[in-house]
């Protein structure tokens, strides 16, 4: 059997473009886009959130991805190399959103108890608030994800996302 240079053997591109925006990569990166526009509306509005970070997130000085800390971060904390490769950003990029959320009082960097040459990023009191905050908000986003798409759908994408995710 002869096979073909690979670009011999691939199909010709179609002219109609109409996939670039309807492929399931991109369908997903702009539910997170939604998603996360409505989780940042929801801490603004929490009035139990610490007001000096939702007034940050109401100037939109706080974004989307200032959520990749709280996203990601644990409660015992996690060094910034664990930390940016959980939210699949480079360290230097995930150093930046830390350094920031330290400057708002989100965070901070203490010892690392296994390792004493080794910092972690931990959460501060305010950050905490911040965090309680931010599970009400995904809640509330989930809810009306929910209200949206039905809720068997809502059911049915959850299981297909987590069995995509592990698989």
């Amino acid at each position: 059997m002869v096979s073909l240079p690979y670009h011999l053997a691939m199909p010709h591109p179609s002219s109609d473009e109409r996939w670039l925006s309807a492929h399931l990569g991109r369908l997903l990166a702009m539910a997170l886009q939604r998603f996360d526009a409505a989780v940042l509306t929801h801490m603004t509005h929490d009035p139990l959130a610490p007001m000096a970070l939702s007034n940050l997130a109401a100037r939109q000085h706080l974004g989307a991805a200032h959520i990749h800390i709280t996203r990601h971060l644990p409660l015992q904390g996690a060094r910034l190399t664990v930390l940016a490769d959980m939210a699949g950003m480079s360290k230097q990029a995930m150093g930046d959103l830390v350094h920031q959320c330290e400057a708002w009082g989100l965070v901070a960097r203490e010892p690392d108890p296994l390792d004493a040459r080794a910092r972690r990023v931990v959460y501060t009191a305010q950050g905490l608030q911040w965090r309680e905050a931010f599970e009400r908000a995904v809640q509330h986003a989930q809810g009306e994800f929910a209200a949206a798409v039905g809720a068997d759908v809502a059911t049915v994408a959850r299981l297909g996302l987590e069995a995509y995710v592990q698989g």
